[in-house]
């Protein structure tokens, strides 16, 4: 008798990110014209492409925070428009803006996201965590204290409490001083050892390389390039020198 190899299911063979014809428009601009790709499931893809490319317009439809004007999109599996509420339940999204409650201390935002996602609220569960991003010392301070930086870090805090499936990060390094360069490429690691899909728009391409297995880039709305991360920088058609992070 033949051992055959096991086929995979049908949900192990399934991408992560499903994108189809994507196209989305702000008055008379498109933002996104025809964009299609897929992600396998527990990859990291570095998203690049200069300012008005397009990489936060994508970021935001796959995170359901906007509807495309055409094509369509599945996250693990799941429609974007029709199941968005499903989608929610799978993805985190670390944007330009933190969203964060500017009178209530980095400790008390942790708890409400916990709360919010049916974890372990306790100060116990929680410190720990802010000390993974150096935060644990003001862990009672109001955010409205904080540096741009120093939210960032509790943002990227409240990325990793929420342990999804797929993990958009919109310029994760904009506003962080060295050592926090080191927490984001922490945080990567952490988010790759769980299995999960991390889809990271940066402009800092080399850095970027050295993390990722894929790479994308959008050029005025446009899928221009795909392919091995590592040769975004060389064959991308980007200069590293003209593509600042956080601008």
């Amino acid at each position: 008798m033949t051992n055959a190899a096991a086929s995979p299911t049908p949900v192990e063979a399934e991408p992560a990110v499903q994108a189809r014809g994507l196209c989305r428009r702000y008055g008379r601009r498109w933002a996104l014209v025809d964009v299609s790709f897929e992600l396998p499931r527990g990859a990291s893809v570095m998203l690049a492409g200069r300012n008005g490319s397009g990489k936060s317009t994508l970021l935001r439809l796959l995170a359901t925070a906007i509807r495309p004007d055409r094509g369509e999109a599945l996250v693990l599996g799941r429609d974007v428009q029709r199941e968005r509420d499903a989608v929610r339940q799978t993805i985190a999204l670390l944007s330009h803006a933190s969203y964060l409650y500017e009178a209530l201390t980095a400790l008390e935002n942790l708890q409400i996201a916990a709360r919010f996602l049916g974890r372990d609220a306790s100060r116990a569960a929680l410190v720990p965590l802010l000390a993974e991003v150096e935060l644990d010392g003001r862990a009672d301070d109001a955010v409205q204290t904080f540096s741009a930086g120093m939210r960032k870090r509790l943002a990227l805090a409240r990325t990793l409490l929420q342990d999804a499936g797929l993990v958009l990060l919109d310029e994760p390094y904009g506003e962080l001083d060295p050592p926090g360069f080191r927490l984001v490429d922490k945080l990567f690691a952490t988010l790759k050892a769980r299995g999960a899909t991390v889809l990271m728009a940066t402009h800092l391409l080399d850095r970027g390389a050295a993390l990722c297995d894929l790479g994308l880039v959008l050029e005025q709305g446009r899928l221009r390039w795909q392919g091995q991360a590592s040769l975004l920088p060389a064959q991308g058609g980007l200069d590293p020198a003209s593509l600042p992070e956080g601008a």
